[in-house]
């Protein structure tokens, strides 16, 4: 596969500037959703009780996942500085642009990613 033009780095980096503020937001947004539901009976209603547990615990998850995805971004930012974007960590084959456009943060090749997903 080619090597990354110039052009195609400059565009992975835009997206990924662009994805890396949309999940500090997010981070920073759900702050307040995953505090420590009051479980006082007399403030709330058991169903009601139950179903902010259940959104707290969604908004956990959604920052767990926000997290562990800005991490990726921020590495695949750290490679686009060290010159090593684009370069599968497994195999160290070039990892073709579509994937990158789609996916930006991408640090394995598709090839190396199918057999990590089985």
């Amino acid at each position: 596969m080619a090597k990354l033009t110039k052009t195609q780095i400059i565009h992975c980096r835009t997206a990924l500037e662009q994805i890396k503020d949309q999940l500090q937001d997010r981070i920073e947004q759900s702050g307040q959703s995953t505090e420590v539901v009051n479980l006082d009976q007399a403030l709330i209603g058991r169903i009601s009780r139950a179903d902010a547990i259940q959104q707290q615990n969604v908004a956990i998850s959604t920052r767990n996942s926000a997290t562990i995805r800005l991490k990726k971004v921020q590495f695949a930012i750290n490679t686009i500085d060290t010159n090593s974007y684009g370069y599968c960590k497994r195999c160290d084959e070039t990892i073709g642009y579509p994937r990158l456009e789609a996916q930006p943060e991408a640090n394995l090749c598709i090839n190396c990613q199918d057999k990590a997903d089985h």
